[in-house]
């Protein structure tokens, strides 16, 4: 599987950083404690600077004619690119991506001055912060100092989530994310009219909105004790086997051909693929050893932690981009876990019947 990790030859290092535990892919620098953000931008090779440089061409008319008259001396004129510019990474010369006049770059430096502001006196603890390509996406992952605790045996992390791109193809995005300390299971879930994230264009006034961290902590603030009661509540939710298959069925349902075969009970005649993902998910809801705690094994919390903890323990990726594209961007791994968290909380309210397909 490819990793698409930053390698940059100037300095012979992988653009990845990571405290404790190395990733997959066992590339980068791997801390031993955590480091302050200045020490996080160094090590993971994100201390370099963006330049926004005019765009040119060329008179190719002239060029041909200034040959024909002269080989010796050739002119070539240049044109400029009007309201285009070459985002340049200064360090290794390489051009990130193009973007318009009033694109603004968001230096790497600054986008974790934004976690810190976010925390303020109580710090973050910078976990992997990286960049993949030639540099042209960068993502931070921060945990908070504090955490959701659901039963008497399992805590969930709360973590930040950033990433911005060089390359003109993307917002910046700071997402909230739980994750479980036993299993890293990721969880990306909205409540009510609650986001679980902020999206900033690189525009005029970005700068401004990035400082705007208060409103990244007042989501944190409220999606936290949502969590937490939704979580515990879900612990005391038993639900049998193959209430279980069925849920992550409809979960994982592709479309509504899919969904119209399981409602009809007619599970052979969907594809291969999509029963393989289906057993492979059970299998981890099952067999997986972080889904025996006693806050999961049978309840309607490992049920959800099943979906959630295939994409982003079981299932294979293309690359590092796609991963964090799948869980964290609105990928099939978003999608398919706010899915999942809907049928949990329908069924917490209507039992059984909440797995009915209309």
């Amino acid at each position: 599987m490819a990793h698409n990790i930053n390698y940059n030859d100037e300095t012979g290092r992988y653009s990845f950083y990571s405290v404790k535990e190395k990733a997959w892919h066992g590339l980068g620098q791997i801390a031993d404690q955590y480091e302050t953000s200045t020490e996080v931008l160094n090590n993971a090779g994100l201390n370099f600077i963006v330049e926004k440089r005019p765009l040119f061409t060329y008179d190719t008319e002239n060029f041909c004619n200034s040959r024909k008259e002269n080989s010796d001396d050739i002119i070539i004129p240049e044109i400029t690119v009007p309201n285009y510019y070459a985002n340049v990474r200064t360090d290794t010369e390489q051009v990130l991506g193009v973007t318009g006049s009033d694109y603004r770059i968001v230096q790497n430096r600054e986008a974790f001055e934004f976690f810190d502001a976010i925390a303020g006196k109580d710090g973050v603890f910078y976990e992997t912060a990286g960049a993949l390509g030639k540099g042209e996406r960068i993502f931070i992952t921060a945990k908070l100092p504090d955490h959701i605790k659901v039963g008497s045996d399992d805590m969930i992390e709360k973590y930040l989530f950033l990433t911005t791109s060089h390359d003109g193809k993307g917002s910046i995005i700071a997402a909230f994310t739980p994750i479980r300390i036993v299993c890293n299971n990721t969880l990306n879930i909205a409540l009510g009219n609650c986001s679980n994230k902020v999206v900033i264009r690189h525009t005029e006034g970005v700068k401004d909105r990035l400082r705007e961290a208060h409103k990244v902590m007042g989501m944190v603030n409220t999606l936290s004790p949502l969590l937490e009661q939704c979580f515990n509540h879900w612990t005391g939710i038993k639900i049998t086997d193959p209430e279980i298959k069925k849920l992550i069925q409809v979960a994982m349902a592709p479309n509504k051909e899919v969904l119209d075969n399981i409602k009809a009970g007619k599970e052979d005649e969907n594809s291969t693929a999509f029963k393989n993902i289906v057993d492979d998910v059970f299998g981890y809801a099952m067999m997986s050893e972080t889904q025996q705690l006693q806050t999961t094994r049978g309840t309607l919390f490992g049920a959800f932690n099943a979906v959630t903890g295939y994409f982003q323990n079981v299932r294979k990726y293309k690359d590092n981009d796609a991963k964090i594209k799948s869980i964290f961007l609105d990928g099939t791994g978003l999608n398919k876990a706010q899915k999942a968290f809907d049928l949990c909380s329908a069924y917490a309210k209507d039992g059984e019947t909440a797995l009915a397909i209309s």
